[in-house]
């Protein structure tokens, strides 16, 4: 409106509320919360470690010195090794490597939370019957989704997050784009994540693992990914409904 006021403001709500012309918004319940700070919150501690590592890294490079490829483990023995010789570089890391070990021992806590969490919720477990599926992957699913009755079809919840591609159609101009990334980022993501362990660590020979290989020999990696991600996300809806594990004809079919 060219002039904002309450008055205006209060006017335009009743007129789109008269009309029509909104949507409904699901507000998920109290558990879904905690879960979703659970996650939430392992993630920042996880995110934080590595930007000091990276910073570390970083300053250690500046006097042409390099940690080098290193498991998370023995990265402060590196760093203390590789500046040795060097006390005032010693003095300047070593507050951020004992920083960096209390978000570790932080983080390592929350995640011992979420396996808890996954270990007494039989939902995820069902999740985790899934190829690829663990257990970050079956807690962010169940906090995205909340409620699947909410979805009238299981080939609607790869669109709701994000997964399926734009469409542009405007008089002789019509394409297909990049996927919308559009919802929940965190359970996009989880669901890239379980597909990628789907195509290269999943030793488990399935229906569902052929049809990823087939698709990733034709369109490449990635988009294979992303194909699995929203195929995921469907059979996972369906698993939930139906109340069983993961069948390798049933819910395939389901998601074709």
């Amino acid at each position: 409106m060219r002039n904002k006021t309450d008055r205006n403001d209060a006017r335009g709500i009743a007129q789109i509320m008269r009309t029509g012309w909104f949507r409904m918004v699901h507000v998920k319940g109290t558990e879904s919360h905690e879960l979703r700070f659970l996650l939430t919150n392992r993630k920042t501690l996880q995110r934080k470690a590595l930007d000091i590592e990276n910073e570390i890294r970083g300053t250690l490079k500046a006097f042409g010195l390099k940690v080098g490829k290193v498991s998370r483990r023995r990265f402060e023995a590196r760093v203390l090794e590789v500046a040795a010789d060097r006390a005032a570089l010693r003095f300047m890391v070593t507050p951020m490597l004992r920083a960096r070990a209390a978000l570790i021992e932080e983080f390592n806590r929350l995640h011992r939370m979420v396996l808890d969490a996954v270990r007494d919720d039989p939902l995820c477990r069902r999740f985790m019957s899934i190829p690829g599926v663990g257990a970050l992957a079956a807690l962010a699913f169940k906090t995205g989704v909340d409620v699947p009755q909410r979805f009238a079809k299981s080939k609607s919840v790869g669109a709701h997050f994000g997964l399926t591609p734009r469409r542009f159609s405007s008089g002789e101009i019509d394409y297909t784009g990049r996927i919308s990334k559009c919802g929940d980022a965190m359970v996009r993501s989880a669901l890239y994540e379980a597909a990628n362990a789907l195509l290269t660590r999943c030793t488990r020979w399935s229906a569902l693992k052929a049809w990823a290989v087939r698709v990733a020999k034709r369109a490449g990696g990635k988009r294979a990914r992303v194909a699995v991600a929203r195929k995921l996300a469907v059979i996972m809806h369906r698993v939930w409904l139906d109340g069983t594990t993961f069948d390798g004809g049933e819910h395939e079919k389901a998601a074709a």
